[in-house]
Order: structure tokens, then sequence, then C-alpha cells
């Protein structure tokens, strides 16, 4: 049994530092190369098992050296992987990520074995996900797929948290049975037809959000924190200027976060607050699971306020 469900997915990222992303046709230096795992899936089923909750995940990797490494990864951070099957059909997911001297990156992936994630995998862990206490999803796999996984949630009564990246185009129906749907700036402005480019404009994009009846919306807002937004109220939790080396899996460290708040009973505000914090900290090391700040480390940070 596990308290969270991850259905998502695993790639391997290639890291390269330089001092500025380069323009299109230019040639920039860069650092060497480094492999680190990653995955939108993997990260937030990562962050969960870092910060000491039970966490199983269900995706696909690869037939190749980057599939079981990225396992032989999964199983040393705490997380179950009987559910992540080997595809002998199509490679395991990468991601190209180019950071600059701010700890600003730029993404490419290729999903491999990601896009063959289907809706067999999901129904194989029907018995799994009914013993779970949250769902966690992301758009890294076939959209049907996570529209079939949150209407399975709905129907064994299991709270879903989506975070809906990379963003893309959905209607109402498919938000359908979504608990907590976690947004970033550009998810938000992609989901409500709005533009955000602070808290208040996130607070518009939010309320645009709720009309279409998902219960609680979260926008993070990088260095400006989050915005928590429900029928009832509209709460700015701000973030703790720290020294940014790279916001890789920032996100995926406050999904994991707000996860394991919301299993500990912290009230929705003080969730996104802890939530804030494990964002946060991530940015203040390189990489995906690399930067996944430790129970530990994310209590002290939020004590420390």
């Amino acid at each position: 049994m596990a308290d969270v469900v991850v259905i998502g997915s695993l790639n391997m990222d290639l890291v390269v530092r330089v001092e500025r992303i380069p323009r299109p046709g230019e040639t920039v230096p860069g650092g060497d190369l480094v492999t680190i795992p990653g995955g939108k899936g993997a990260n937030q089923a990562a962050a969960v098992a870092r910060l000491g909750a039970t966490v199983e995940m269900v995706g696909r990797v690869g037939k190749d050296a980057f599939g079981e490494a990225l396992l032989a990864n999964m199983r040393a951070q705490g997380v179950g992987t009987e559910y992540v099957r080997r595809d002998p059909q199509a490679p395991s997911g990468t991601a190209m990520i180019i950071i600059d001297r701010e700890g600003e990156n730029s993404i490419v992936v290729s999903p491999g074995a990601n896009g063959r994630v289907s809706l067999e995998d999901v129904q194989a862990a029907k018995d799994l996900l009914a013993r779970a206490r949250y769902l966690v999803l992301q758009f890294e796999i076939p959209l049907p797929v996570v529209r079939g996984a949150i209407a399975l949630a709905r129907e064994l009564g299991i709270p879903v948290i989506l975070n809906p990246a990379p963003a893309y185009e959905v209607d109402e129906a498919f938000l359908e049975g979504v608990s907590y749907l976690v947004v970033n700036e550009s998810e938000a402005q992609m989901l409500s037809g709005l533009p955000v480019k602070d808290v208040q404009s996130a607070g518009r994009a939010a309320g645009a959000l709720l009309e279409k009846g998902v219960p609680h919306v979260i926008v993070t807002l990088g260095e400006q924190g989050a915005l928590l937004a429900t029928q009832q109220e509209h709460v700015h939790v701000p973030a703790r200027r720290v020294q940014v080396v790279d916001t890789t899996a920032a996100g995926d460290a406050f999904i994991g976060g707000l996860a394991v708040a919301l299993l500990r009973g912290f009230a929705l505000p003080e969730a996104v607050r802890y939530a804030t914090c494990a964002g946060t900290l991530a940015t203040t090391v390189l990489g995906a699971q690399t930067s996944l700040p430790s129970a530990e480390q994310v209590q002290a940070f939020y004590e420390e306020r």
C-alpha cells in the first residue's frame, strides 16, 4: 500500500550549464554534460518519498541503459516501481536541459516510452490506487491516459492533484474530478485564457479556473511564491529569497510538498506554505531529483518563518 500513487513520466535529463541561453542559429560553449534522472512524474514521486511518505510510480521506461538506471534510481529514492513497465518498442524518455548563469533553464523533452503509457497500465494499477490517499498526475504522458486516471480516481473516491505540465489546452470536462489543480504562470494562462504576470492577474486566472469546477487552484509564481484560490478565499503565500542555482524540478518539489502536507493534515494555506518551502529549497541545488530537499530540510525552513 502507498500513501501516494504517481502516474507519469520518467526521463533521463541531459544537463549542460552555459553563460546564457543561445539565440536561434547560435552556438555557445557549455560545461560538461551531466546525466541526472528526471521526468515530472518521477521527480514528483521522488519528492514525496524524500519528504517521508510512501509512494508508488506507474509509467514506462525503455529496455535500454537509461531505463535500467531510471528504475534503479527510483528504488534508491524509496519509490515503488512494480507498476513501471519496460517497453520493448520505445527508448526511455530524455530531456535536454540548458541552464544559464542565473539558474533559468530551457528544456526539450523527447517522450520515448512515456508516450506509450496506456489506459491498460492505469487499469492494472487499480487495486494499488484503491488503497492510496492521493493520486498525482502531469501532462508528460498521453492526455487520454491522464483523463482515464482522473475518472478512475473519482470512481474510487481518491483525491487527484493535477499538474498540467507541459501546458495543453483542455476543456472543462477534462478537469472534472480534479481536487487540486497546480499550475505555473504559463499553464494558468493557457488553461484560463487570461494573462498571468503577477499575483493580481494570477488571482483572475485562478478565478476563471474555479469556474470550471475545480475546487482548489494553486498558481505557483516563482520568486513571488504561490497563490491559493478557492470559492471562499484567495491566499498569497510569499517565497523567501534564496541564491538560485537551478530552477529545474522546483515545481515538482512543490507538488511533493503539497501532497505530503495534505497527508499530514495541514490546513490548505499552510500546506501551500510548506510546498513553497520545498520548491524554494529545490532551486538552490543543480539538477532535478538531486535538488529535492529532505523532510528535515523543508521542516526547518518552514519553521524559520
